[in-house]
């Protein structure tokens, strides 16, 4: 039997009905729905396994290489095998993964605390491995006789959605490699250059000083330390110079530290001629960056004036960047006119978030969708993502990050709004 065969199969048992939450709280969770409701050519059917899923109609999950299966009950008790299928990595691409995780290992201290981070997947992507599924990948069966995914894949999908947020490593079994089997391969490759530069048993004291010219090589780069340096203190006894903010000063030197780390970081990567630049932040996106990360408030003024807002503008835009950075500062900032094919699309998405009688009654201005009689907004992202809003002091303040699905994000702010009452 193959070594990667003892753990190819898991069974999760069937989860309660999930009324009232969103399905993926995870970026990886919302990237796989996402697959799924860019594939599914009904929407009425992605409404359908829905309702289905949060009903509590799908039954336990079984996840193998290429495969997961459950059983789902439709609203008339009728009991259907439901598979979704996606095609796995070859070995050479598994080797590759492997490499790649190997040299970084703060890719593995992720997954072993049920975390993929965004850069894990980019990485991956750059050695030609997609983690993720992508539009057209999850491909249905269902012995209700659907050509396309009805409502029951459509379920499993949503189920598995939620296996996906606690445990990233379901992922990886579907593209064909369990947890023990890949632990036991990221081992042996992380023993396997410890074992080639061992110290040699010893020479013939001739034989070595025969060699004696041969200049020895040289010694490895070192290695990148794993947090910025800290700026000299500014504790003196002699007075700032005037118009000089020490509080503004230490804090700046701290800032420029951290992103020159960043910077080598990246230099030190073996990808660096593929790495795309990062757009360069204006200074008012700027402003909003340095105040994010600013544990004083003494420096507050000036940067709000540097960011072109009050101090209560400000605060808004620190609150979204901490959800979204320059994406999130955009559509806090941004009323763009939403027409052609993407109001189009944005429309459907509304109109199969909800069931007829549960949706609630939305205003529409720009890209901008109010609750009527209530202190909700959701606002549309030129990506497509759905942001939620929530009403304060006379202002929209930004609640959550984005979903895929307006109905997951306007359930957020009902989240939201019990995690404070509690």
């Amino acid at each position: 039997m193959n070594r990667h065969d003892a753990d190819t199969e898991r069974t999760f048992a069937a989860m309660p009905p999930a009324r009232g939450q969103g399905f993926a709280q995870t970026w990886w969770g919302q990237a796989w729905l996402k697959a799924l409701e860019d594939t599914a050519l009904d929407s009425k059917q992605l409404k359908a396994g829905r309702r289905l899923a949060r009903a509590g109609a799908v039954g336990a999950v079984t996840v193998r290489p290429g495969r997961i299966t459950a059983v789902v009950q439709s609203r008339d008790r009728t009991a259907h095998r439901a598979d979704v299928l996606l095609e796995g990595l070859g070995d050479e691409e598994w080797n590759r993964f492997l490499d790649m995780a190997v040299e970084r290992a703060g890719h593995v201290a992720a997954l072993l605390d049920r975390d993929m981070p965004p850069h894990l997947v980019e990485d991956a992507a750059a050695t030609g491995i997609e983690l993720l599924p992508g539009m057209g990948d999850l491909e249905p069966e269902c012995d209700c006789g659907a050509w396309d995914h009805c409502g029951h894949t459509a379920a499993l999908c949503y189920q598995v959605a939620r296996l996906l947020d606690q445990d990233p490593f379901v992922l990886l079994l579907m593209r064909g490699r369990g947890e023990r089997a890949l632990l036991d391969d990221l081992q042996a490759r992380t023993a396997a250059p410890a074992e080639e530069h061992a110290e040699p048993e010893g020479v013939d004291a001739a034989e070595a000083y025969a060699a004696g010219d041969i200049l020895p090589p040289l010694p490895a780069l070192l290695e990148l330390p794993t947090s910025p340096g800290v700026p000299p203190s500014l504790d003196t006894e002699a007075p700032p110079a005037p118009g000089v903010d020490p509080v503004a000063v230490r804090y700046l030197a701290a800032q420029t530290a951290a992103e020159a780390h960043g910077l080598l970081a990246r230099a030190l990567r073996p990808d660096v001629e593929q790495q795309a630049l990062e757009p360069e932040l204006t200074l008012s996106q700027d402003a909003v960056r340095l105040a994010a990360g600013m544990p004083e408030r003494a420096v507050e003024d000036r940067l709000a004036d540097g960011s072109g807002r009050d101090r209560e503008g400000l605060a808004r835009a620190t609150r979204a960047w901490h959800l979204g950075g320059v994406a999130a500062l955009s559509v806090l900032e941004e009323e763009w006119s939403v027409s052609g094919e993407t109001l189009a699309r944005a429309r459907a998405a509304l109109e199969s978030a909800w069931d007829e009688d549960e949706q609630p009654p939305l205003r529409a201005r720009g890209n901008r969708w109010t609750v009527v009689g209530a202190p909700a907004q959701l606002r549309l992202a030129r990506d497509g993502r759905w942001w939620p809003y929530r009403k304060e002091r006379g202002r929209w303040v930004p609640a959550a990050g984005p979903s895929p699905d307006p109905a997951t994000a306007l359930a957020s702010l009902e989240t939201e709004a019990g995690d404070e009452d509690s």
